[in-house]
């Protein structure tokens, strides 16, 4: 299974989809900062699932609707930075979907995910991030999960990836760096956390009109049986 994630940039990006979908044969498509009045409900061989209205900066996916069917699809909101409660720029943080791929007769939850901005603390999208995929959990009881999406997290990325594994979750990221628009905030902010799931590679596709570099997660269901840990089931870290 490929899994594209792209912050398209207020939207600029949204030409370069198609031929994204297309050149590296695409499954299921995550996108930020979309506006879903202007995003086309097919992209080649994808069907747009599901996109927030209410966000400026709004959330999308697309799947290969040969391959996977939707049962189910939940924007929901998470905890507000500063930011977001004086310019409104998402009401919406996350968009999940329910899967089942009709190749290997099984569901899985997919995720596309936007982090509050660089002027927040680390520790509010530590909060956010906790509280996404419990929601994704909810969504999906004991079913492997993908989320990806732009974390803007640029720094102490170890602590986030103990505490992803200490609840149960991998934080994979991109072999390059996935957005270098400031030199000060230079790195990897486009990440992949997933359980139930074999992380083969996630790599950094070439740069497009957006400040952000998208990424492809090529991943595969594990045959060993998802097991999350009792503290996974309401991990939350406090703001």
């Amino acid at each position: 299974m490929k899994v594209i994630s792209y912050n398209l940039r207020k939207n600029r990006a949204v030409s370069e989809l198609a031929a994204l979908a297309d050149d590296h044969e695409v499954d299921v498509l995550c996108l930020q900062e979309a506006e879903a009045v202007a995003l086309p409900a097919r992209l080649q061989h994808l069907s747009l699932v599901h996109a927030t209205e209410r966000n400026r900066l709004g959330l999308a996916m697309y799947v290969r609707d040969e391959r996977f069917h939707s049962r189910s699809a939940h924007t929901f909101q998470l905890k507000k930075s500063l930011h977001d409660r004086l310019l409104a720029p998402a009401h919406e943080r996350l968009l999940g979907v329910r899967l089942h791929d009709s190749e290997l007769g099984r569901d899985l939850v997919v995720a596309s995910f936007h982090a509050a901005p660089l002027t927040a603390l680390n520790s509010l999208r530590r909060h956010q991030i906790h509280a996404a995929l419990g929601e994704l959990r909810q969504l999906g009881p004991g079913l492997p999960a993908l989320m990806v999406g732009d974390y803007n997290y640029p720094v102490f990325k170890n602590r986030l990836g103990t505490e992803m594994r200490d609840t149960g979750y991998e934080l994979s990221l991109s072999d390059k760096r996935t957005y270098t628009r400031y030199k000060m905030f230079r790195g990897h902010f486009d990440f992949a956390t997933s359980a139930g799931l074999d992380i083969a590679s996630v790599r950094t596709l070439d740069r497009g009109t957006s400040d952000h570099l998208p990424i492809m997660v090529t991943a595969a269901m594990s045959e060993m049986p998802l097991i999350l840990p009792n503290s996974a089931q309401d991990a939350v870290v406090a703001a």
